[in-house]
């Protein structure tokens, strides 16, 4: 499958999507990006729907907290009405990853969800933050225990940011971790975690180079969890992945 166009998640942009979806798209269009990664559009799926379209936009991935519904049906019918490709649980409590059985249990689940998911068409995979590599077992950090045990099916979206916060190189991590990887968070700013401190692709302490180079098939969405001026700083690293990836 060819590698999807970089795309921005929305998240970045959260307080102007919370004011005005439709014009917040055309924003992002406007600066470059042909993609963009939805998070809390499941109750809102015609309008996403409709403002994409609006805007020329696509969104081949998106977030959606599918491991905590006891029937993910409904997500996955909302992101396949986005024309997604990937569905994405952004974030499963730091106590799942504390020993090896609960992380086995947790693979086991996401291979049941990427089964249903692929009877609407589309594949399931997971994002992680710091935890899931800074908690290790006999040395093998819990995201790399949870691949083990995950089926083909399962595919892993990698926040290169918050795999370096959690004391991994993102790269080597991207290397071990292979084709499973079809999608990376590509963000920047210093190893503390200061979330407030974050800033455009390649003007921080992430090596974002070398990130590129370890995954050269994966889509790369921009993110920003803070930033003083979002729409400037995702330009900003539109331009660099951009001159990386040419």
């Amino acid at each position: 499958m060819p590698r999807p166009p970089i795309s921005a998640q929305l998240y970045s942009v959260r307080d102007a999507i919370a004011d005005d979806l439709a014009g917040s798209l055309e924003r992002l269009a406007a600066l470059g990006f042909g993609a963009v990664e939805p998070f809390g559009f499941t109750d809102r799926a015609q309008e996403y729907a409709s403002a994409l379209a609006a805007a020329g936009l696509t969104a081949p991935s998106g977030h959606a907290p599918v491991l905590r519904h006891g029937d993910p049906r409904p997500l996955f019918d909302a992101a396949a009405r986005l024309g997604m490709h990937t569905l994405i649980d952004p974030h499963h409590p730091a106590e799942h990853w504390q020993d090896p059985a609960t992380v086995s249990r947790t693979a086991e689940r996401m291979n049941a969800l990427a089964e249903t998911a692929a009877g609407f068409g589309l594949r399931f995979g997971y994002h992680n933050h710091a935890f899931e590599l800074s908690t290790r077992h006999a040395g093998t950090t819990a995201l790399e225990l949870l691949a083990r045990d995950l089926s083909p099916r399962v595919v892993l979206e990698v926040d290169t940011y918050w795999a370096e916060v959690g004391g991994v190189s993102a790269p080597g991590l991207l290397g071990r971790l292979g084709p499973r990887v079809t999608l990376i968070h590509v963000k920047d700013g210093p190893l503390s975690g200061d979330t407030e401190a974050q800033v455009p692709a390649g003007k921080g302490e992430v090596d974002v180079d070398a990130v590129l180079a370890a995954a050269p098939g994966a889509g790369r969405v921009l993110e920003f969890d803070h930033h003083p001026d979002p729409f400037a700083g995702l330009a900003e690293s539109l331009a660099y992945v951009q001159g990386r990836d040419a």
